[in-house]
């Protein structure tokens, strides 16, 4: 997996936890739960490229 790639997708990750904490902080549902659904897209992505990197090799 190249080194940006796997900045990019664990940044996307780490956005989502802020997300998540901030919606949790306020009472923000919608917040909470996009914060969520990024973690969950970063981590998927993450997943894909390990995969890529697996039958690279």
């Amino acid at each position: 997996m190249s080194a940006g790639k796997k900045a990019r997708n664990a940044g996307q990750t780490m956005k989502g936890r802020a997300k998540e904490a901030a919606g949790k902080a306020t009472g923000d549902k919608g917040l909470e739960t996009e914060g969520k659904a990024e973690q969950v897209k970063g981590d998927a992505k993450q997943t894909v490229e390990k995969g890529k990197d697996t039958f690279r090799h």
